[in-house]
């Protein structure tokens, strides 16, 4: 699917071109760091975070200074205090394709801008209905489908972060259990940016006129070939069968013992009957609503870099 730059809704980059576009936006992750915040079977190095990475936080700050600049105008004009409210991004994918990843580094990186130190990433994962309700309603097997994400609560969460409250609560999600955690939490309490990544958080499908991305002031796609997603699916499955899925508690522990064509088979299987049909019938169709989309290769490298006109 093209991507619509053909109608100039979108400045077209290649990796030189956006690379320049740093000035002097300094390093700040070290190399420790980095394999801290890489997920499993992810390929990323500090010359990509150079390359990609520090000219979108220049952008991102810029944005962010622009916007708080503007709500003090506001509030000078009402004779009011400015309110403290984040600025919120939504980051957007595949399965697969590195959203939690580059989620994490963007979160690192932005952190050390001296204006907006405090930093939060929620992943909607937490959002999810309990494998419980989606067995319910029969619907465990499209899970990461728009219908088995508790949307509302999610609106409801997106409104209370936006209306500047003190402490807003996010419910915790498992990839062990593949579950939510009953009676966790984890607290958003007033961070200067808010990063919400999820598959579907661009989604426009909803039961009303008020959507996920209407909170966010700036949001992200993170794009590439669906074969090259494919691909990336199928080895971070065989590495989870060498890992996570030998935990006795994993809700995939009885993938562990299957042997390596097995194991390709299940994630070729399970990519086909749901997280390619997800990613064709749900994910992309929503990239084009992004702010910002990036282009990877099959080697994880980002090649293009598509920002949306003002």
């Amino acid at each position: 699917m093209a991507l619509g730059t053909e109608a100039g809704r979108y400045l077209a980059f290649n990796r030189d071109e956006w690379a320049i576009l740093r000035a002097a936006t300094p390093m700040t992750l070290r190399q420790e760091h980095l394999d801290e915040l890489r997920g499993i079977n992810e390929r990323i190095d500090l010359n990509e975070v150079a390359t990609v990475y520090l000219s979108l936080t220049r952008l991102l700050n810029l944005y962010v200074s622009a916007t708080q600049n503007l709500q003090k105008v506001t509030s000078t004009f009402l004779g009011a205090m400015a309110p403290k409210v984040p600025y919120i991004i939504g980051v957007a994918g595949s399965v697969a394709v590195g959203k939690s990843t580059f989620a994490r580094i963007l979160q690192a990186l932005l952190a050390h801008w001296p204006d907006h130190p405090r930093v939060g990433l929620v992943t909607t994962d937490g959002f999810l209905y309990p494998n419980r309700v989606l067995e319910d309603r029969g619907i465990m097997n499209r899970k990461g489908f728009p219908e088995s994400y508790d949307t509302k609560r999610l609106l409801q969460f997106l409104r209370e972060v936006k209306s500047g409250a003190a402490e807003v609560l996010v419910p915790i999600y498992s990839h062990v259990v593949y579950d939510i955690v009953d009676g966790e939490s984890a607290a958003i309490k007033q961070p200067d940016i808010l990063i919400v990544e999820g598959l579907n958080v661009l989604q426009v499908g909803s039961e009303s006129n008020e959507f996920v991305s209407d909170y966010f002031d700036f949001s992200i796609y993170i794009d590439a070939d669906e074969r090259d997603i494919e691909q990336w699916y199928v080895d971070r499955f065989l590495a989870l069968c060498a890992t996570v899925f030998q935990d006795p508690n994993s809700f995939f522990t009885h993938y562990a013992h299957l042997t390596t064509d097995e194991a390709v088979q299940t994630a070729k299987s399970i990519w086909r009957e749901i997280n390619g049909r997800n990613l064709r019938e749900n994910i992309a169709p929503t990239r084009d609503r992004a702010s910002l989309v990036l282009r990877k290769r099959a080697d994880h490298r980002v090649t293009e870099v598509h920002l949306r006109r003002l």
